[in-house]
Formats: C-alpha cells, sequence, structure tokens
C-alpha cells in the first residue's frame, strides 16, 4: 500500500506491505526507520561534512569552526584523503565539483582533469603496436588536475589561507594515523600490483608491506610536498620544484608527461546540466564526465511507475538495467571532451529523446544488446565528499587517481601517485574519445546536487566507475520513489549492470552481467534469470555514498554516510 507523508523533501511515497530483507548483518532490527539501515541520519544546524574517513571528516569540521568556507572544509578534507585513503584520492589524479553560492544563490561546476600530454598521439601507440593504452605504468598519465582544482576553488570561495587549510593534513601526514579497515584492505590489494612501479614502495610500504588496520602510518614526503603547495600555491605544483621533479621522473621511466604540460594546465569553470525527475531538479556536469549519464537514466525511468513495481522487485531491475544498457551505448558513443568532439548534450538528456530510447525496452525480455542513438539529429575508485557550512554555502567534490591508487608511478620524494586517466582514451582513429595531445579523456568520476522550487536541497555523489551514474539514479529513485530518507537511500541494497560497451571502444556482448548486492530475494534472482539477464557473483563494487540535505523549514542539515566505507557523516 501506498501513504503518503510529508518530510523536509516535500511529499514523498512510503512504501509499506512490500518484503524488504531486513538483513544488514547487524543482527537487530531497528526500532525507527527501515531495518537495513545502518545508522541514522546525523542532524546538525549550523554544519555538516561527510567524507569517506572519520579523521577527514573531522579535520572539515574543525576547518568550519575556525571560520572557514564550505570550500575551505573541502579541500582540507581532500587534502587529508590523499593521505589516509590514497586507495582512492590524491594530487596526483584529477578533480570535479559542484559548488552552491548561497549568497549569489548560484549553482556552479568547476572540471579540473588534466589534459593529455603534447607527446600522447594516436601514432605513439600505434608505432607500438597497443591495440589499448596500459592500465598501469608510465603510459597512461595525463597532467593531474586536483591541485589546480583546489586553488580555483580557494581564489573563489576560499576564507581562510591555505597554510591554515592544508596544517591538519600536513601533521598527519608527519605524526601519522592509524589506517582504516577498509582501507587497509584496498592497500593490500596494491601491493602485489604496484610494488614493482618505481618509488611506490618507498613511500606506501614500509618495512615491505603496506599498512594493516590500525597500523599507524606516516608520509613525511608528501607531508614536504603540501607544505610547498601551503607557501608557493598553485604554481609550486605546475611550475616549480614539483612540476620539475614530475619531469625528471617521467623522462627516466620513459613517460610522455612533461613539465610543459603542467605549465600550461587550466581548470575550466563550465555550468552544470539538469533534468527534472519527479520535482527535483538533478545536476550533474556535462562531458568529459559520464554525469549525464544519470540524467539520461532518470529520464528513461521516469516514463514507468518505479513505485508500484516495488523496490526489490524484478520488474524494477529488469527495466533499471535495461535503461542502464541504452544510456551505456551512448556514452560509449558520445562522451568526450567537447573542445575536441561534438556532443549533442541537450538532445542526450532531453525528455523526449528519453521516450523515444524507451520504446526498445521489452517488459519481460533481457536485450543482448542495444544500438547507440541517434542523437546528433567500469573499475575505479575514488573519493567523493560533501561540505555545507552555517551561511548555506554546499559543495559536492570527487577526486580519483582511477584504478583505486592509480597508475603506480610514484614521483621522487613527493608522496603521491600519478594518476592513470588517460588509459580512457580510445586508440579507435575517429572515435569522439581517440586521443589527442591536449585533450581530456573520458572521466567516470561525477559529483551531484540536487535543486527543488529553486532552491538548494541535497548535495550528493557514489564513488566508484562505472557504478556512479548507476548509482546517482537509484539514490534519486529510493528518495523519491520508494520514500527512503538520506541515510536508508544509501544503505538499501544496491544493483549494477557491468559489461555494456565502453568509451574506450570494447562492445558489449551477450547482454553484459547484474550484480546485486545481498538484500535481493532469491525470488527475484530466479525472476531476472527468466527473463534473460546474466547475473554474477557480487564483487563488492557498488561505489560509496555521501550526502548532504537541507532542511528549509527547520534550518537543519541532514547528512549520511554509508556502511560500505569507512566513512563518517558528522556536523555541529
Amino acid at each position: 500500500m501506498l501513504k503518503c507523508i510529508t518530510s523536509a523533501m516535500g511529499v514523498v511515497l512510503l512504501l509499506t506491505g512490500i518484503a524488504v530483507s531486513a538483513d544488514n548483518g547487524s543482527g537487530f532490527d531497528r526500532v525507527t526507520g527501515r531495518p537495513f539501515a545502518s545508522r541514522s541520519e546525523v542532524i546538525a544546524s549550523h554544519g555538516m561534512a561527510a567524507t569517506s574517513q572519520p579523521l577527514a571528516t573531522q579535520i572539515a569540521l574543525d576547518i568550519l569552526k575556525a571560520g572557514g568556507s564550505a570550500v575551505d572544509a573541502a579541500i582540507a578534507a581532500n587534502a587529508a584523503l590523499g593521505l589516509m585513503e590514497p586507495t582512492g584520492s590524491g594530487i596526483g589524479g584529477d578533480l570535479f565539483a559542484i559548488v552552491w553560492d548561497a549568497e549569489k544563490k548560484e549553482l556552479t561546476g568547476l572540471n579540473a582533469s588534466g589534459r593529455a600530454p603534447a607527446a600522447m598521439t594516436l601514432e605513439y601507440f600505434k608505432d607500438r603496436g597497443l591495440e589499448k593504452i596500459p592500465a598501469y605504468g608510465p603510459l597512461p598519465i595525463n597532467v593531474p588536475g586536483a591541485v589546480d582544482g583546489w586553488f580555483e576553488l580557494h581564489a573563489r570561495y576560499g576564507r581562510l589561507p591555505m597554510t591554515e587549510i592544508l596544517a591538519p593534513a600536513i601533521a598527519y601526514a608527519r605524526d601519522g594515523f592509524p589506517v582504516s579497515e577498509v582501507i587497509a584492505y584496498y592497500l593490500s590489494l596494491s601491493e602485489s600490483r604496484l610494488g614493482e612501479y618505481p618509488g611506490f614502495a618507498d613511500t606506501f610500504m614500509p618495512g615491505g608491506h603496506t599498512p594493516g588496520k590500525g597500523e599507524v602510518f606516516r608520509n613525511p614526503r608528501l607531508a614536504a610536498t603540501y607544505e610547498l603547495l601551503a607557501e608557493g600555491g598553485r604554481d609550486a605544483f605546475y611550475k616549480g620544484e614539483i612540476a620539475r621533479r614530475i619531469d625528471a621522473y617521467m623522462t627516466e621511466h620513459d613517460g610522455l608527461l612533461r613539465y610543459e604540460d603542467l605549465a600550461a594546465h587550466r581548470s575550466e569553470w563550465i555550468t552544470p546540466v539538469s533534468t527534472n525527475y519527479r520535482g527535483w531538479d538533478v545536476y550533474e556536469l556535462p562531458p568529459n564526465g559520464q554525469g549525464i549519464a544519470a540524467l539520461q537514466l532518470l529520464n528513461i525511468l521516469e516514463g514507468f511507475d518505479i513505485a508500484a513495481m516495488g523496490f526489490g522487485s524484478a520488474e524494477y531491475i529488469h527495466t533499471f538495467v535495461e535503461a542502464k544498457k541504452l544510456v551505456f551505448e551512448d556514452r560509449a558513443k558520445f562522451y568526450a571532451d567537447m573542445d575536441f568532439a561534438e556532443v549533442p548534450v541537450d538532445v542526450l538528456i532531453s525528455k523526449e529523446y528519453a521516450a523515444e530510447r524507451s520504446k526498445l525496452i521489452e517488459p519481460e525480455k533481457a536485450a543482448s544488446r542495444y544500438p547507440a542513438g541517434d542523437a546528433l539529429l567500469e573499475i575505479g575508485d575514488t573519493i567523493y565528499l560533501t561540505v555545507a557550512d552555517s551561511d548555506g554555502n554546499m559543495v559536492s567534490l570527487i577526486q580519483s587517481n582511477y584504478r583505486g591508487m592509480g597508475s603506480g608511478m610514484t614521483p621522487g620524494e613527493l608522496g603521491f601517485i600519478l594518476q592513470d586517466r588517460a588509459e580512457l582514451f580510445s586508440l579507435e582513429a575517429g572515435h569522439a574519445n581517440v586521443v589527442e595531445p591536449g585533450k581530456r579523456p573520458f572521466h567516470t568520476i561525477i559529483p551531484a546536487f540536487v535543486m527543488k522550487d529553486g532552491k538548494p536541497l541535497m548535495s550528493f555523489g557514489l564513488m566508484g566507475g562505472a557504478i556512479q551514474p548507476q548509482g546517482h539514479a537509484q539514490i534519486i529513485i529510493n528518495m523519491i520513489d520508494f520514500g527512503m530518507n538520506l541515510q536508508e537511500a544509501g544503505d538499501a541494497a544496491r544493483l549494477r549492470h557491468g559489461g555494456s560497451s565502453q568509451p574506450t571502444g570494447e562492445v558489449m556482448a551477450d547482454g553484459g552481467v547484474v550484480y546485486l548486492e545481498r538484500g535481493f530475494s532469491a525470488e527475484t534472482r530466479a525472476a531476472l534469470e527468466a527473463m534473460g539477464h546474466t547475473l554474477g557473483e557480487s564483487d563488492g563494487g557498488f561505489g560509496g555514498y555521501q550526502a548532504i540535505l537541507w532542511d528549509e523549514e527547520r534550518g537543519v542539515y541532514y547528512g549520511a554516510s554509508e556502511a560500505r566505507k569507512d566513512g563518517q557523516a558528522a556536523g555541529y
């Protein structure tokens, strides 16, 4: 049965009489809310921070309490995560952000992704007989954009000096911090994969191994690098000592990135794009990222009665997966750096286009493949964080090295790994995402924001490669169609479809694979298989979610951070 209730988000539908697994590993049922929720929402009046590591969340709150802006606190937390969660972040990687400016009542986006080096040409890889750009080592490294992103954000929205903002991360890097459980696990996976690359073991394997759970880890090299940034600004990274060290390291190890590539880098301020899903205006950033895939997905699903299908039903999962297949064929064909390729964003995120594409979905049969639309008429790890301050400013920030810790290449005494994002370029001549000097590769990391009736409602994100647009859509659907609160929306069992065609040129075959977290019933799984879906074993690739919601009526923030990561939402 459907029951209407009023909440901070307006009128929502609360589903009753629907069987939802209560097994969240806790061994008990919650007194309030849904039984699968790992915890209650965090509620506070003056500020809120949600990150994937509790110490980073506390640093963000300390910055807010010291008079810093939401952006100041986000930068401080991101710097801490580069130290504490190098499995998903670091200044060798890229950054994207969406910022709500409460004074100007303006939503703005920042694309701080780096471009291909001048020497990174299609001919370079073809001459070496390569059919795709390698995942690790010196060749997939493009310009790191995160540091320039910090200083662009700070110049426009910052209050405190960068020396004060970076001080907590510097102190932890010098004095050490105990490594948390999930991060320790992913560090251990990187040991065998990346340990051979020059500089990695010296920085991340003290005593011959990556630090385990509870082990105190220090990175004095990163502390020294952060000090150079705090005193010398972004030019210390792109034109100063850090740039010269990166250039020397890459030259020594036959990489393509050079000093001139770093010196030429600049971030770009951009306008977020949106679609309306049942009254909520959901904002993402346009390509070279994959954010508009979430908007396309929501547009298609809005044409179905999702609430009536019920959370966890085979009908809902089938519809979601088929919609995702449609969207990801467009993602593979069209999404690329818009300075180099014509990307028909307005058409792709239109309701009319979604209505035409949705006609291809059969209600009880999984498709082996779909064609990309005629719009011209998935492994990574990442950190996502969000911060809100007492003045109503909110920032949605995502940052990554790609493939967890990145390329493995760890230059000199700098204390961080260079990203391997250029792996996502295509080596197919004529492809929208084909590698070219100065071009930004297709990007998986995407921040999100929600407005309602022209006012800020929610800053949120969900890290983790190709799950991100699928996860964004599931969060919105969980809240609007299934009546979940901010925390429940992230804790609910998640689904992921893998195997779609890729922006690198790989083509989907045999319908891909559907991965379901624990919490979906055996009956649902059997029904999906009967429709022709192939189910895979759960591999843990369901992302990690943080969110902040503003309740204007009560004047409070709600914060959420899910149990799949080590994270924490906290306010004051």
